[in-house]
Parts: C-alpha cells; sequence; structure tokens
C-alpha cells in the first residue's frame, strides 16, 4: 500500500486575465520520502503546482490533501502548512528579504513561536550543515548567486519540514554551486524528507528521480520511473524533451547486438561502461 503525503484531486487555477487555465484539472499522488523530478515545458503548470502546494495560490476547484487533511487555508492553518512543505524558488531574490544570512534563516522557526535559544541551535545546526559558516553575518544582498541558493534552503531546512519543493534549483548556477546544492538535495532524501523537484535536465533526472511526471497544458501527460517515462518517446516529444543520452546509447548498442536488450536498462553512465566492461572482460 502506497504512503501518500500530498495528493492533489482535480486541481484548476488561472491567473488574472487567463484565458487558458494554468492548471487544468490536474491529480497526482506523491509518496512519502520519494525522489520526484517534475518536467515539461515552461507554462505546463509546474511552478503553479509548486504555489499550490506551498499555499501561496488557492486553486479555483479541487482539492490538495496533506497525510490524508484537505489543506486549511486559515491564517493559523498556512503557517503550519508552510512549515510542513517549503518551496525554494528558483530566483532567490524572491524568497531573501533579511539583512543578514542569519537573521535570514532563523527568521522562519522564530515566527512558529520557537525560543531564541532553541532556534539559535536550530540556525547554527542549520548553517554548519549548509557549509555557509564564513558568510552568516554577510547582508543577503551581498551573496553570489550559489550562496543565495543554499540561504534560501536554510529559510526552509530550519523548519524541519516535511517535504521540499525546488523549483529549478540549478537554475544560473555555476558547476561547483550546482554540486554543492545537489549534495544538499541528496542529504535531504536520506533523512527522510519527500523532494519535489522541476528541471528540464532528463539526464539528471533519469539518475536522481524515484518518479517522473511529465506535465502539459496544465494536467499530468504521463507518469512512472524515469526508465518507464523516458522510455516514451511519443510523450517526450509533446513535451519538447529528448531522451536521456544513456538510454539512447544503450539502445544504439542493443540495436548493434553489442548488448542484450534483456538487461536492465542503465541510469547512469557507470552502469552502461560496467555492461561494456563484462563484454571485453568476457572476450
Amino acid at each position: 500500500m502506497k504512503d501518500v503525503i500530498l495528493k492533489a484531486d482535480d486541481l484548476y487555477f488561472s491567473y488574472e486575465g487567463e484565458k487558458n487555465h494554468s492548471l487544468n484539472g490536474l491529480s497526482l499522488e506523491i509518496e512519502r520520502g520519494k525522489k520526484i523530478a517534475f518536467m515539461g515545458a515552461n507554462g505546463s503548470g509546474k511552478s503553479t503546482f509548486f504555489l499550490c502546494c506551498n499555499g501561496i495560490h488557492k486553486p479555483v476547484r479541487g482539492q490538495l490533501y496533506l497525510d490524508g487533511q484537505p489543506y486549511d487555508y486559515s491564517k493559523k492553518g498556512l503557517l503550519k502548512l508552510r512549515q510542513r512543505v517549503g518551496i525554494v524558488f528558483q530566483d532567490p531574490d524572491n524568497q531573501l528579504f533579511s539583512a543578514s544570512v542569519y537573521q535570514e534563516i532563523s527568521f522562519g522557526i522564530l515566527n512558529l513561536g520557537v525560543s531564541e535559544e532553541e532556534a539559535q541551535k536550530e540556525v547554527e545546526k542549520v548553517i554548519r550543515d549548509l557549509e555557509i559558516t564564513p558568510f552568516r553575518h554577510r547582508p543577503t544582498h551581498a551573496l553570489s548567486g550559489g550562496q543565495k541558493k543554499q540561504v534560501s534552503i536554510g529559510d526552509i531546512l530550519v523548519m524541519h519540514p516535511d517535504i521540499m519543493i525546488f523549483d529549478e534549483p540549478a537554475a544560473a548556477l555555476d558547476p561547483r554551486h550546482t554540486r554543492i546544492v545537489n549534495r544538499i538535495i541528496d542529504r535531504l532524501t536520506e533523512q527522510g524528507i519527500t523532494v519535489m523537484m522541476s528541471t528540464h535536465d532528463v539526464n539528471f533526472a533519469l539518475e536522481w528521480a524515484d518518479q517522473v511526471f511529465l506535465f502539459k497544458e496544465g494536467k499530468v501527460l504521463a507518469e512512472g520511473t524515469p526508465v518507464q517515462v523516458f522510455s516514451d518517446r511519443e510523450v517526450l516529444r509533446e513535451t519538447n524533451l529528448e531522451q536521456p543520452a544513456v538510454m539512447e546509447l544503450f539502445d544504439s548498442l542493443c540495436r548493434k547486438h553489442i548488448l542484450s536488450d534483456a538487461l536492465p536498462v542503465p541510469r547512469t553512465l557507470a552502469q552502461l561502461e560496467g555492461y561494456i566492461s563484462e563484454i571485453h572482460d568476457f572476450s
């Protein structure tokens, strides 16, 4: 039996002045502790859905459930929701507003009514875990893009969420900070936090995700394991995505009878190289 932490049932949402719905009868279930990749063309509804999950937007129709309970949009209900479901925006400047890194990360937990002493312990732990101690007292506006992203993750992490949502976490980051953010995300999933992420990188999603949702026109076009979804070339074309390079190469080697298509589809280049090495060792 699936352990569903978040459920969307027939969601509709439109922005003011829109003729069409940004969410158009969206229904899905998110299992606890899973790594979920959301993919699709720009404007397919991913970011809108994320904002609904965090209570920033309220669907005009349909219902969201957290642990089987319908969302409570009262002031108290939203405060509790945002403690449990955190979102890290694509542009951290839309999230950061405090004078210093320390003040920024401490704001949310103090707003929950935690004592200053307890909040200090939690903030110091997050700063240490995220490796941002060197700029803990620096103004947030003076940080690099990658540093701002780390701090925006700290904003949410300090409140011990059940779900963390990342909207294009690697957007505008250099390779070094992309690796740092990816390591942080890996640690979150090891702690049992459910991670929902939008990305256009099919190679990353193939290796990282437990489940993939493809969005089109405000609803789910396809869902399943990364291998299941990325094996369907037709739905990939409908969402302007290409098959991951590892899967394309594996398919080519199978067609040439270099590898057997009875092998599990590799999700990483290292796994594919292992298949090839076994052939050389055997020969």
